[in-house]
């Protein structure tokens, strides 16, 4: 069984704000699940060597503005954020069976497609893109070893509103709806939505969303270098299309 754990960075625009946010990232994480245990033993190993109870998540990791509201990191200086945050990314290349999904939509040329209208349409979209890779990976392990190998998905958890549409659309891929032209045949039914401060596996993907976005939007690749290693990539070592998806495709 592989998990495929997802969260964003980002907030996808509507048409009207797009020039404000022009890049949108959902990272995902691969975590077979005999592998989840020591991830899990791993973070909690981390936290405790910083002083940590809270979650991790990557926004916390900016200087901290005067009067702002503590959080979790708030007792750390910065080289210490940045100490914590490159034990974060060796323990993801830790583990080679760990990989690396992340779908960067460039939202201006999004907007540009005609089924492409509203910032749900980005969000879907994406998933879409990044479930498919996830699918595609299952197939690939399961040649290698000669049987079918399975996956879930958990995604952390955004508005209730936004969690049932994800779940109502995650069940049409599942379904062989027409909006899909992928088989999603090792994909087991449902889709798990978690609160990320109760998700290992979310806290990571923020992590690897975070990354990416920082890349993307602000042309800093500080980030994404660490975790370079980690992503999937074809047989012949190619990543964009594989491990680091583009939205959409050669349009940008």
């Amino acid at each position: 069984m592989q998990i495929l754990f997802i969260d964003e960075s980002g907030t996808p625009p509507s048409p009207e704000k797009q020039d404000n946010t022009p890049f949108f990232v959902l990272g995902g994480l691969v975590v077979p699940e005999d592998f989840w245990g020591k991830l899990a033993t791993d973070l909690k190993r981390v936290k405790e060597h910083f002083g940590i109870t809270g979650e991790i998540k990557w926004r916390y990791f900016a200087p901290q503005k005067p009067g702002a509201k503590t959080h979790s990191l708030s007792h750390l200086n910065q080289r210490e954020k940045e100490d914590l945050r490159s034990r974060l990314y060796k323990t993801i290349c830790l583990y080679k069976s760990i990989k690396i999904i992340c779908v960067v939509t460039h939202v201006p040329s999004a907007y540009q497609i005609g089924y492409v209208n509203t910032a749900d349409d980005l969000y879907w979209y994406s998933y879409k893109q990044l479930t498919e890779r996830f699918q595609y990976y299952l197939q690939d392990i399961g040649r290698t070893v000669g049987q079918r190998i399975h996956g879930i998905i958990v995604c952390d958890h955004r508005a209730p509103k936004d969690d049932e549409r994800l779940r109502e659309l995650h069940h049409q891929l599942l379904s062989g709806n027409k909006i899909t032209a992928s088989n999603y045949e090792n994909l087991i039914e449902g889709l798990f939505i978690a609160p990320s401060h109760l998700s290992v596996g979310v806290q990571f993907a923020d992590m690897v969303a975070g990354a990416v976005y920082r890349r993307f939007q602000a042309h800093d690749d500080r980030f994404i270098k660490q975790i370079d290693g980690a992503f999937r990539r074809s047989s012949e070592g190619t990543l964009e299309g594989y491990g680091l998806v583009k939205f959409p495709k050669n349009r940008w």
